[in-house]
């Protein structure tokens, strides 16, 4: 990665891909971490030292996180070629981080029994306009990994929700069938995510994580623009339940202080019945 900075801070960015334009070889033999590789008594002492109000989880957006994870590896335009066109390489990598990945979770669920609460997982499906890949191809491709980690999730009766940036409403009929317990980020400018939209069309069904857009009023408005979108998300979001106020994802560095705390505390006012 390369850090890209800019006036108000910075980011660490992709820049190097590994498996860029490489041959099926290259691919097969790609190195994946071991499950044996990772320290699960630590794993464990941090699950346990949180007190009985604390949500643990496991996973992250970044499980298993198909299509980014593995552009970071080949380049987003490879892998996005490598999925239309099911290249067996590539998709044989991708079971095989599917793999490790479970595999890491299993063992934390057996050593952390009865401290973790949920599962989390994440697939970034679509831009700000629309789906980034075909209903067709999501579940011909991405739906049957993802369909493992729900399994794991129920095997253990936890709950899982999935991290989708963008346009993905589109996916949550499929999500639901599929087990799916909530939905994570959902950006409100984006097509298809409106709050009233996703309240009325899958409320009940989906619990909803996010909504407070990071790009709209908080970012660029006042403190009074700020508490109006929370007042109008949550008018909206909390009838019947189900709703986990939070923005839509890291709040960013320009973003100012004040309006960062109007959103909380607009949150602790209007938040309860």
């Amino acid at each position: 990665m390369k850090w890209a900075g800019h006036a108000s801070g910075g980011y660490w960015d992709f820049c190097d891909f590994p498996l860029q334009g490489a041959g099926e070889e290259e691919i097969a033999n790609y190195p994946v971490p071991d499950p044996g590789d990772f320290d699960y008594d630590a794993a464990a002492a941090a699950a346990l030292a949180g007190g009985g109000d604390t949500a643990v989880y496991i996973g992250g957006p970044g499980y298993p996180d198909i299509i980014n994870s593995n552009g970071r590896i080949m380049g987003m335009e490879d892998i996005l070629c490598h999925l239309i066109d099911e290249d067996e390489a590539a998709l044989t990598l991708i079971d095989r981080r599917v793999d490790m990945q479970l595999a890491v979770l299993e063992r934390l669920l057996e050593r952390c029994k009865g401290r973790i609460d949920f599962l989390w997982v994440g697939e970034d499906l679509g831009t700000q306009r629309g789906p980034m890949v075909s209903l067709d191809l999501f579940r011909r491709v991405l739906r049957p990994p993802h369909q493992r980690f729900i399994d794991l999730a129920k095997a253990y009766g936890l709950p899982i929700q999935i991290h989708t940036c963008g346009s993905s409403s589109w996916a949550y009929e499929d999500f639901i069938e599929m087990g799916m317990t909530g939905v994570d980020t959902l950006q409100p400018e984006a097509a298809g995510m409106a709050p009233r939209y996703l309240k009325d069309t899958f409320g009940g069904r989906l619990t909803f994580r996010g909504c407070i857009s990071t790009a709209g009023p908080l970012a660029s408005g006042t403190p009074g623009d700020t508490v109006r979108q929370v007042r109008e998300t949550l008018d909206i979001m909390m009838p019947g339940g189900g709703y986990h106020f939070a923005p839509t994802h890291q709040i960013q560095d320009h973003t100012p202080v004040e309006n960062v705390l109007a959103m909380y505390q607009a949150a602790h006012t209007y938040g309860v019945y």
